[in-house]
């Protein structure tokens, strides 16, 4: 049986979790039926079709052998089931509720860590599937070529192969190792520096801004889901008023909504500037690359005490910026990278702290899922809405994940229910921002785009 060793920021995520703090993502997809037993009919396809995805096939088994003591491997189950992972539920009148309640539960770890869970609609016109991925197992773009295998195909237009050539005369290693030191020696020197610049930058993070504690959550082991819908249309009216990039203004919205939901409630949002971390994928496009993750990510300070709209956005677009000025292996942002110098046995004594710690790195997470262009469907059948779920970070109350799909934005809010009983507050606020931001672009003269 082959095994695939997990990289050292997958093998953090399968360590940190636990029975309160599951490590999973999920996708909620919405998808219209035309007949009530569509959702029955989708569940069968997802078990029949889930048997030829080969990564829906992996479970991750602990590897205590010398050089990866501690570690853990990807490897085929032998007594893979799908049904094991398809379940088909009861109708239901709100699919983000059951959804919530779903994503509370952590996946089986002795099996291939995913579920797909089948919804149908209580209205008997549509029907949702909640798909449900160990970060261990795949980041965001992984876990949609997952989820797509299970799908309706699509016809999609093949790319040629790439095809390296070595180079040629090329000595072998141990020749060519003497000539490699001095770039190995440099190598280790600016991987110290690195880490330097990351802790010096995480140090000066938690200074400034009165904390946030709408976002601070006891552990409950409790989940709330909501979703929120833009027209990208509308942000795209408001990136070329206001300038910047359809990423910043979808951060912006994020910083506004929590101004107005922190004023509703009563938190007040005087002073308050929480720290975001902006996930950012370090894979090359079709590159051939390790099924881990490879991410890092940028630090923002989300304006929400800045009362201007427009304002906002200039803040976040101007973080932003710098941010990628100074590139994504730099910065507080930065601290997954520092994984990869964490040996095998450290991340699996040092899981629970490392989740625990979580909360000093940053308040928010808030993500972006590229989906397709395309539509898709499954048995027949069209995915109308899908809402991006993040996993919660051990302390924190709230994560925001975001992707787009046919011309409109979903937003999907995932809550600790106990610490954010009024979720859907804040997804109304997220739809009355961009409200605001469009207000506000109609009153000024449109800028040119950097």
């Amino acid at each position: 049986m082959t095994s695939d060793l997990l990289a050292p920021l997958d093998l953090a995520f399968w360590n940190m979790e636990s029975g309160r703090h599951p490590m999973h993502l999920g996708a909620l997809g919405i998808f219209g039926a035309h007949s009530p037993t569509a959702g029955a009919h989708a569940a069968d396809l997802l078990a029949a079709r889930a048997a030829a995805v080969p990564g829906l096939r992996l479970r991750i088994r602990d590897r205590w052998q010398p050089l990866v003591f501690g570690g853990a491997a990807r490897e085929t189950d032998p007594h893979f089931d799908p049904l094991d992972h398809v379940r088909l539920h009861a109708p239901a009148d709100d699919f983000h509720a059951a959804a919530g309640r779903l994503m509370e539960r952590p996946l089986e770890r002795g099996r291939p860590p995913w579920e797909a869970h089948v919804l149908p609609g209580a209205d008997g016109i549509s029907f949702a599937v909640l798909f449900k991925f160990h970060h261990a197992l795949a980041d965001g773009l992984r876990a949609l070529k997952l989820a797509a295998g299970v799908l309706d195909p699509v016809d999609l237009p093949e790319r040629a192969p790439r095809v390296i050539e070595p180079p040629r005369g090329a000595l072998p290693d141990v020749r060519r190792l003497p000539a490699r030191v001095p770039g190995l020696v440099r190598g280790v020197l600016t991987d110290m520096g690195r880490a330097l610049d990351i802790g010096t930058s995480l140090a000066r993070s938690t200074l400034g801004m009165r904390p946030c504690a709408a976002l601070v959550a006891a552990p409950s082991g409790t989940r709330r889901v909501a979703g929120a819908v833009l027209d990208i249309d509308e942000v795209h009216r408001v990136r070329k008023s206001a300038g910047g990039t359809v990423n910043d203004v979808l951060i912006a919205v994020v910083a506004g909504a929590l101004r107005r939901w922190l004023d509703e409630r009563g938190d007040g949002s005087e002073g308050v500037a929480p720290r975001a971390l902006i996930p950012v994928s370090r894979r090359r496009p079709h590159a051939a690359q390790p099924q881990g993750n490879r991410l890092s990510g940028y630090l923002i300070r989300l304006p929400v005490h800045e009362s201007d709209p427009l304002g906002r956005l200039h803040t976040v677009r101007t973080a932003m910026v710098r941010n990628k000025d100074a590139g994504p292996d730099r910065g507080a942002g930065a601290v997954a990278l520092l994984a990869d110098h964490v040996p095998a046995l450290g991340h699996r004594l040092g899981g629970p702290l490392v989740g625990q710690a979580a909360r000093l790195w940053f308040d928010i997470l808030v993500t972006s899922v590229p989906l397709p262009g395309l539509g898709l469907r499954l048995g027949g059948q069209e995915l109308t809405e899908v809402y991006p779920l993040a996993p919660l970070a051990p302390g924190q109350a709230l994560a925001v994940a975001i992707s787009t799909y046919r011309g409109r934005v979903h937003y999907g809010l995932v809550a600790d229910a106990r610490a954010v009983p009024d979720l859907d507050r804040l997804a109304r606020a997220v739809t009355a921002e961009m409200t605001t931001l469009l207000t506000a672009c109609d009153h000024r003269e449109p800028v040119r785009v950097r």
